[in-house]
């Protein structure tokens, strides 16, 4: 993010929240109708069992819906920032963003993977806050 005025992590950034909704249709009506959100990907493909949106909240950061399925986690302890899903940052770099987190303690859930989802060629990973917190870094290329 050119804008971005953190010294330790250049180029950190929010680039989405995740929702687990409980309602999709209601979701949408809220989100993309009520407050003007637009969808700019739609990740139909990544996960064969629910649908997933990127939508454009305005500010160049995003809002990431997940439908649910039969699998779906349950409200409260399945879920542990119910419901939020987790936070995205953007970063210039999420290899050496990681390994940062890595080196401070932090448990590291996903390694850093690059894919394609829709249009979006991405760099990410995942690890947990102190908190609990599932935090995303998130690397657009």
């Amino acid at each position: 993010m050119a804008n971005s005025k953190n010294r330790v992590l250049p180029g950190l950034g929010t680039h989405h929240i995740a929702v687990q909704t409980r309602d999709w249709e209601a979701s949408l009506k809220l989100y993309r109708d009520v407050l003007g959100m637009e969808i700019v990907a739609d990740f139909e493909g990544a996960s064969p069992k629910r649908r997933i949106l990127l939508l454009d909240i305005g500010d160049g950061s995003h809002m990431e819906l997940f439908d649910t399925y039969d699998g779906s986690p349950k409200p409260g302890n399945d879920i542990p920032n119910d419901p939020i899903f987790h936070l995205a940052l953007t970063v210039d770099d999420t290899r050496s963003a990681t390994e940062k987190v890595r080196t401070a303690g932090y448990e590291i859930t996903v390694e850093p993977v690059t894919v394609t989802l829709d249009k979006l060629k991405v760099t990410l990973s995942f690890f947990n806050g102190p908190n609990g917190e599932v935090i995303e870094f998130f690397q657009v290329h």
